[in-house]
């Protein structure tokens, strides 16, 4: 999936003449999608797979004019974007809320054991660490 994502981000920079704020929408539509399919699944592999991914929006921020010189974080900052890392951390809290909240019904009770606290004055969202 990198190596698609980089192809497509070389297509958006050898195709676009002007380097300024077209290439962060571009690379919003067109590239981001390919890094973002399954990553939640993906985050369990090696880290140098996520480094490759990690790489591709590096050089997309760079591309863009008057932002090349900046470090990687001050790009991300300007423009907008979180690291992909971040990204992939906001979706594993979201979909644990979900389940927490019991948006899946029937795979939520058979992942977690809620703590039954709800008398007490906890918000009744905590969970029994499990023995493996």
């Amino acid at each position: 999936m990198a190596k698609k994502a980089n192809r497509l981000l070389g297509c958006i920079n050898k195709g676009i003449t002007s380097r300024g704020k077209v290439i962060n929408p571009l690379y919003s539509v067109l590239v981001r999608p390919h890094l973002k399919y399954c990553v939640q699944f993906w985050s369990l592999l090696y880290k140098k797979d996520m480094d490759r991914w990690e790489r591709v929006q590096r050089r997309a921020t760079e591309i863009i004019k008057g932002l090349g010189s900046l470090p990687y974080e001050e790009r991300l900052r300007k423009l907008g974007l979180f690291s992909l890392e971040r990204r992939r951390l906001r979706g594993d809290l979201i979909i644990m809320f979900q389940y927490l909240k019991r948006g899946y019904k029937e795979d939520g009770d058979s992942l977690f054991t809620r703590s039954h606290m709800e008398e007490m004055r906890c918000n009744g969202y905590k969970l029994i660490l499990g023995r493996f």
